[in-house]
């Protein structure tokens, strides 16, 4: 079991080299015999080019430049690499490529070690990693349960210690159902953030690729070499924007807890989840309980309504002409998508809307929602007497995410007392990606798991993510752009974080200024007859600032502030002009304060 970060290290301390490395590895592979979570195994001769290639890459780069340098990993045999057939889980089907999906091709520029790839539900549907004609892919712990799907293969291999990373796909919860039954970490970016060029299509409009690994430190690694650019914005067809970016969130953080859930056991899952919840308080977190009736409802219109349609779509002429070749659950799910029409459609958009406008109030209140990755954990046996209502189950608490274009991590919370791995997701609205990578990082610190199905506990480096933080500035505001003031939305929009809420050194005057909507003050420099003035310092991401400049009406603008504790930032300041027929406010120590006084003399 080895993480990223370790072999990289062992890499560089010249402990081992890539060569060796891979070589022990596929040994490793072949030593488990009739393993059906893999579909293929790399060749002698597929691995000898690509290692040549790793070698022509080191020549012409630093290994700061290669940030995956001989680091094995998998796929899901739904992704196309150049020189591997395809098969999505469907021998008759089988197609070879011409060339790589964009992500692996990202990956392999970045020294990464194409291994293998793994078996899947057919088609990427399913949660449960037995609908595969390669055989269903038992769970890492114990093979009399399920593995999670559809991504079980990638998920299986990493669990095991056969790659350090793989690639599956997730579009309702594919990626995150198999990391949480296995014990690792899957990672669902916000759609739009990764290419899903060259990735056999579930539900085009909402599919994305997942990133399964053992910590969410190597997983910032992995997404850091995978995200999207403008040049593949150039030259792909695109149904989600670039996300703007969200690096960190409000402190104190603000993590919202379910007021109910839903679960289909005996009530070890509820047991399991309330003993997270208890651990979580150690983050320093305000936990606030929120409702997530509106999400769950929302992910019911992912397969109880027309976005089947998009997987029939997808394999209308071969479900036509080749019936025989597809798993019976498969082929009734994607049969059903012929049955809706555009109208059905559209009344589903407009209900997904009413549903988004809903989960604002919860939004409002939080950063993060976490919820249980699964609402339980079937059976082998279960999924042969109930296969399509325990795979509906499944899905309570994924389904929505990428309909809500939000993102998502599932990470590891324990073990049940059968000694099964038990799981929860963290989700955020979309463009948080980074910040709730680090939050999952946090989050693995705190519980210090052994990682996937072996004894081995991460060290303090191994879980810590680096910081991938945008540049950026402390903006402190004192007026109108306040918390709970008319103008705040224009730094919520921006994704600022809240930093403090503090006051200016003893050298300042506030006014409020005449003729102003909203009302405004103006916060001038008086060394002289200065006194403290209120105010709240943000962190705005550099990219955002020249927008928030263009609204700044004169008399005012930014400027240097010096707070109470002697350091400067950038804030509001007004011309001395303005000040001239303003009142001057200073005494009651801030804006709010004017503004409750006025409240209280109407």
């Amino acid at each position: 079991m080895i993480t990223i970060k370790t072999l990289l290290q062992r890499y560089r301390m010249g402990e081992v080299t890539p060569r060796q490395f891979i070589v022990e590895l596929l040994q490793k592979i072949h030593q488990v015999k009739n393993d059906c979570a893999w579909i293929a195994i790399a060749s002698g001769d597929q691995i000898q080019k690509q290692l040549d290639n790793l070698d022509r890459l080191a020549k012409e780069k630093s290994m700061e430049q290669l940030p995956l340098y001989g680091v094995p990993f998998a796929i899901k045999d739904n992704i196309d690499a150049a020189g591997w057939e395809t098969t999505v889980g469907c021998p008759d089907f089988t197609f070879s490529p011409q060339q790589n999906a964009t992500v692996v091709q990202k990956l392999l520029d970045a020294g990464a070690i194409l291994v293998g790839k793994t078996n899947l539900d057919q088609f990427a549907t399913g949660l449960v990693g037995t609908r595969s004609p390669y055989g269903a892919v038992p769970n890492t712990f114990n093979p009399a349960y399920v593995s999670g799907g559809s991504s079980s293969g990638s998920a299986s291999v990493v669990a095991r210690g056969l790659a350090c990373f793989s690639l599956g796909t997730d579009t309702a919860g594919s990626g995150r159902i198999p990391a949480a039954f296995n014990n690792i970490v899957g990672t669902k970016p916000t759609p739009g953030l990764v290419s899903t060029q060259g990735v056999f299509p579930a539900c085009k409009s909402i599919d994305c690729v997942s990133i399964m690994t053992l910590t969410a430190a190597d997983a910032e690694t992995v997404l850091q070499a995978i995200k999207s650019n403008e040049a593949d914005r150039n030259n792909e067809p695109q149904f989600h924007p670039i996300p703007k970016p969200i690096s960190s969130f409000n402190i104190p953080l603000r993590i919202g807890i379910p007021i109910r859930c839903q679960y289909f056991d005996d009530g070890e899952y509820e047991s399991a989840f309330l003993k997270a919840i208890k651990v979580t308080k150690l983050l320093k977190a305000e936990l606030i309980e929120v409702d997530i009736d509106p999400f769950v409802e929302a992910g019911k219109l992912l397969y109880d309504g027309p976005w089947v349609a998009e997987r029939y779509v997808a394999t209308e002429d071969f479900l036509k002409s080749n019936p025989q070749s597809f798993d019976p659950s498969v082929k009734k799910i994607i049969d059903n998508g012929s049955n809706y029409s555009a109208a059905q459609g559209f009344k589903a958009m407009y209900q997904l809307k009413e549903y988004e406008i809903l989960a604002k109030k919860s939004w409002a209140k939080c950063d993060v929602i976490i919820v249980p990755s699964a609402p339980n954990h079937p059976t082998l046996e279960d999924l042969k007497n109930h296969p399509i209502i325990k795979n509906s189950e499944l899905g309570t608490y994924t389904n929505f995410v990428n309909l809500m274009r939000l993102c998502a991590i599932a990470v590891p919370a324990g073990f049940t007392s059968t000694g099964l791995p038990f799981g929860v997701t963290l989700l955020a609205q979309e463009g948080a990606d980074e910040a709730l990578l680090q939050l999952a990082a946090d989050w693995q610190a705190l519980f210090n798991l052994p990682l996937g199905n072996s004894k081995y506990q991460a060290t303090d480096s191994e879980l810590i993510a680096k910081s991938t933080a945008i540049p950026s500035i402390q903006l402190a505001v004192v007026g109108a752009h306040l918390q709970g003031l008319p103008l705040h939305y224009q730094l919520i929009d921006r994704h600022v974080r809240l930093i403090k809420a503090c006051n200016t050194a003893k050298s300042y005057r506030l006014y409020a200024l005449p003729n102003t909507k909203p009302p405004k003050p103006g916060l001038v420099k008086d060394p002289v007859n200065g006194t403290k003035i209120a105010l709240e310092v943000y962190e705005m991401p550099i990219t955002e600032v020249g927008s928030f400049l263009e609204l700044i009406p004169t008399p005012l603008g930014l400027g240097n502030v010096e707070l109470d504790d002697g350091t400067w930032v950038k804030g509001f300041i007004c011309e001395p002009y303005a000040i001239n027929g303003a009142k001057d406010i200073s005494h009651l120590g801030g804006w709010k304060a004017y503004i409750h006084q006025l409240g209280a003399q109407q």
